[in-house]
């Protein structure tokens, strides 16, 4: 890769979304990453999820770049709708507001694109513990937060799905499928995900050929904290993970939703477990097999969190139906329009 070309802009938008100032410090090593780039982005949108006060202290500190209130519904998903069309760019590409890029990741990006025809690319995602990463936590599960994880390709590869910490879309996509689902994602009140992986789904069936690429040169740190680094949050943020995932199959198909999980559950995760089990024989130490629980307990989360989003979407559908019926029993101007088109 060329490093010269520090000064030549290219047709690619940078979107940030952020929505606590208690983010203030990686926040701001997020944006200086993005100006250290080996070329220079289009534009750069950080989008405020309904904080006035961080947004004029962004306005305050960052005059270069375009500071956007997030003027849908509050979350992820919003915020990210917002970022698309306050950029400008023929790609656009987002990083957490909490994450550093490398200081080529726009340059790799932008080579991604020109070898391939795909409508979206994502890059490998490092965790940055805070603390350390503690012994019992297995590297299958680095998802849970927002990290690249053991089973993805080590090369180039297609892929369901990017990883919103570090992903890229063509603005063609956008426009032939819309935008990020507001009914998944993010929120501050919420440790559901998905959005991305939904909106990935909808690309792939939109284009024939390989949609969504993973380039683990493509490289992004993100900040993981003390908070994260918690069995709490491990099987919270893993059972909330099930049920996002059980409203993305509503919303797009379960074959389509669950195509990734299939193979991660009976393929990458015996292997692991069975890797940490041999690895506590031969090292006699308990971490392996702290390991190996995690992985269990984290995929019995995760199912039952899938398992519960079901059973809530077919009552919220019954509850549905049946508010449709009281209402054309009880609505002499419906009953009657429903009855005509049950005979006419």
């Amino acid at each position: 890769m060329a490093r010269h070309r520090r000064t030549l802009s290219i047709d690619v938008s940078v979107v940030i979304c952020t929505y606590t100032e208690a983010r203030w410090g990686v926040l701001c090593e997020a944006i200086e990453s993005v100006r250290r780039q080996t070329i220079a982005p289009r534009d750069v949108v950080l989008v405020v999820d309904h904080n006035e006060r961080l947004a004029h202290r962004a306005r305050a500190m960052w005059a270069e770049i375009v500071v956007a209130d997030n003027c849908n519904e509050v979350g992820l998903s919003g915020s990210r709708n917002t970022g698309v069309a306050a950029s400008h760019g023929r790609i656009v590409a987002f990083l957490d507001d909490d994450a550093v890029a490398d200081s080529d990741w726009l340059e790799r990006i932008v080579a991604a694109y020109d070898q391939n025809v795909a409508l979206a690319v994502g890059g490998a995602i490092t965790a940055v513990w805070e603390s350390g990463q503690p012994d019992w936590f297995p590297d299958e599960f680095a998802w849970v937060v927002g990290c690249s994880y053991r089973g993805l390709p080590s090369v180039c590869s297609p892929v369901r799905n990017a990883i919103g910490a570090n992903m890229s879309v063509r603005r063609e996509a956008f426009d032939a499928v819309g935008g990020f689902h507001t009914g998944v994602g993010r929120t501050s009140a919420s440790l559901a995900g998905c959005e991305e992986t939904e909106l990935c789904v909808r690309i792939g069936k939109h284009w024939s050929g390989p949609a969504v690429l993973y380039d683990p040169a493509i490289r992004v740190r993100h900040h993981v904290t003390p908070a994260r680094a918690q069995w709490n949050y491990f099987l919270s943020r893993c059972y909330a993970e099930g049920r996002s995932k059980a409203a993305v199959a509503r919303l797009v198909g379960g074959t389509a939703a669950l195509s990734t999980e299939a193979s991660y559950a009976t393929r990458v995760l015996p292997a692991a477990i069975w890797r940490e089990m041999r690895a506590a024989v031969v090292q006699r130490s308990a971490a392996p097999l702290a390991r190996a629980g995690a992985i269990v307990l984290g995929l019995a989360a995760t199912t039952a969190g899938f398992l519960v989003g079901q059973l809530e979407a077919r009552s919220n559908g019954r509850r549905f139906a049946s508010r449709l019926v009281d209402d054309a029993s009880t609505n002499p101007r419906r009953q009657s329009r429903a009855g005509r088109s049950q005979h006419g």
